[in-house]
């Protein structure tokens, strides 16, 4: 099968020579090879109307890589064959019964040799989707634990940042290293309150020369 065909819309939107008329826009821009394949991934499922199965797919697909060492080796190795790897997806997807632009996606980054890159597609995507929806995505990082009280009073206050048709979705991790307050992104606004921040700014105000 010649590889135009093979590939289907999305390696056709992969390509560096495709006019930019010919991609769907994204509701958000993602950066890096991570976000040139995500971005090409959302236009070719709009076209062939697949956004949520490709969207399932993935989350599946991530799950089952991050569960299983062996997998997530495979597809780092360096020595790993292109093509076997191409090959072998390509039956498992099959037998997985995947969107056709998710099985494109995999054959194409294995190929290509990008399928140590495929999390951060993934992660890529979901941002896409995310604002598809009308979802800002905002990540808190405490020192500890939020808890219900602490984070419906944070939710309440980012509703700030949101257009009317816009909804939050909030993730939060913890760092014990910022020891105190936190660091908040939300879209593409990044704010740091914790409190290794300020004593790194005391530490260097202290050690400045008089």
């Amino acid at each position: 099968m010649a590889a135009a065909t093979k590939f289907g819309i999305i390696a056709r939107s992969l390509s560096t020579s495709a006019p930019v008329a010919q991609l769907v826009k994204t509701p958000v821009q993602v950066f890096g090879v991570e976000g040139r394949y995500a971005t090409a991934l959302y236009s070719a499922a709009t076209k062939l109307k697949q956004l949520d199965a490709v969207e399932r797919d993935l989350n599946q697909i991530q799950a089952a890589v991050r569960g299983n060492p062996r997998v997530k080796e495979s597809i780092a190795s360096p020595i790993a064959q292109r093509r076997d790897l191409a090959a072998a997806l390509k039956q498992t997807a099959s037998q997985a019964k995947l969107a056709d632009a998710t099985s494109n996606l995999l054959e194409l980054m294995a190929e290509n040799g990008r399928l140590k890159r495929l999390d951060g597609v993934i992660n890529a995507f979901k941002t896409i989707m995310a604002a598809h929806r009308g979802e800002v995505v905002c990540e808190v990082i405490t020192a500890k634990p939020l808890e219900d009280a602490q984070r419906k009073q944070l939710e309440s206050s980012l509703k700030a940042f949101l257009k009317p048709n816009e909804t939050i979705l909030l993730t939060s991790k913890v760092d014990p290293t910022i020891m105190g307050g936190m660091i908040v992104s939300i879209g593409d606004k990044y704010v740091d309150m914790s409190i290794s921040k300020r004593v790194k700014k005391y530490t260097d105000l202290i050690t400045q020369p008089c």
